[in-house]
């Protein structure tokens, strides 16, 4: 089983935290890294009852108190989140606006089977079954934050590949300048599918320097387990140094373009969410500051904010691609 090395923003997940914690993570990771992912996502599925909200486990994972992680942007001692806030505490508005709606109402999505279509400016287009997808490359533990727009964040322990990996095996043409993410729509599984807060299907997208990052990653599991429904099963984009609505999740196509693609948020709400989303503590939203945010997991009453971090702390690694642009017009 091969894990990520030093790399200025991942730790193997040995020096994280014991494997007792991990309720037999190394197995797990060792069958998907080979040819067995097949027989061990079937042996996924029978477990996603556990998976889907925190109170179904029978004992709660305990909080991991001083996990030395290495995130972008140097060493730190950040607390990992504790499961059990992670799987409760999420925006995924297919399942409901309200933070703990996608925890309680996720149970009906249908992860099996599942594709993933890739379409457009690519001379290899193909339709992916999800376990293919997920043996194209040796998955990976990487911690990452996650920021979102609200002003709340959380650390966590991803698993899966760099999303270059998959786009450099569709071979892009010349054209492709963007890639387009589509979420599944499906009103029978998705109870808020239909409602007037968006613009269905849920559409996000990078630009294709950004997407073809290292840090951008394809993800199926979190602490060494499947994704749980509510924070994107069977599998979602997460980009570290953006909000985190810029993290498609339960991605049924990726498209590439060469026009921007239209997104969700941007249609929604053009004046307060930008294509480029990147974190950023001097460009606030119209409605709050972004400056702060609160560590979920951290909500003593005396408990201060944190100051956010230019690019969500990946300023040493991301802030390249954005070299000369204006991030307040560009936001």
């Amino acid at each position: 089983m091969h894990f990520l090395k030093d790399r200025g923003y991942a730790l193997p997940s040995s020096e994280v935290t014991p494997q007792a914690t991990y309720h037999s993570r190394r197995d797990l990771l060792k069958l998907l890294a080979t040819g067995a992912a097949g027989a061990t996502l079937t042996a996924w599925a029978a477990r996603e009852a556990l998976a889907q909200t925190a109170t179904a486990r029978p004992n709660k994972l305990a909080a991991l108190p001083g996990a030395r992680s290495t995130i972008a942007g140097g060493m730190t001692m950040e607390k990992l989140t504790p499961y059990a806030d992670l799987t409760s505490y999420n925006n995924f508005y297919e399942f409901g606006t309200d933070k703990s709606d996608p925890g309680q109402n996720a149970h009906t999505l249908k992860t099996r089977p599942w594709t993933v279509a890739i379409e457009g400016e690519v001379k290899k287009p193909k339709v992916y079954d999800i376990d293919e997808l997920i043996k194209l490359s040796t998955l990976e533990e990487r911690i990452y934050r996650l920021r979102c727009v609200e002003g709340w964040s959380m650390v966590i322990p991803w698993v899966g590949y760099s999303l270059a990996e998959l786009i450099k095996r569709v071979e892009p043409t010349g054209n492709a300048k963007y890639i387009e993410f589509v979420t599944l729509a499906d009103a029978k599984t998705m109870p808020y599918v239909g409602s007037r807060v968006l613009d269905w299907p849920y559409v996000e997208g990078l630009r294709i320097d950004e997407a073809m990052h290292p840090l951008a990653l394809l993800a199926f599991g979190l602490y060494g387990e499947v994704l749980p429904n509510q924070n994107g099963a069977p599998v979602r984009a997460v980009v570290p140094w953006k909000y985190g609505f810029k993290s498609g999740k339960s991605i049924v196509k990726i498209r590439f373009t060469e026009k921007e693609p239209r997104t969700s948020w941007v249609k929604a709400g053009p004046g307060e969410y930008g294509f480029y989303s990147n974190v950023n503590p001097n460009v606030d939203h119209p409605r709050w500051s972004q400056a702060t945010e609160r560590r979920i997991g951290e909500d003593g009453l005396f408990q201060k904010k944190r100051p956010t971090l230019m690019f969500n702390g990946y300023e040493a690694q991301v802030g390249q691609l954005y070299a000369g642009m204006d991030l307040k017009k560009f936001f």
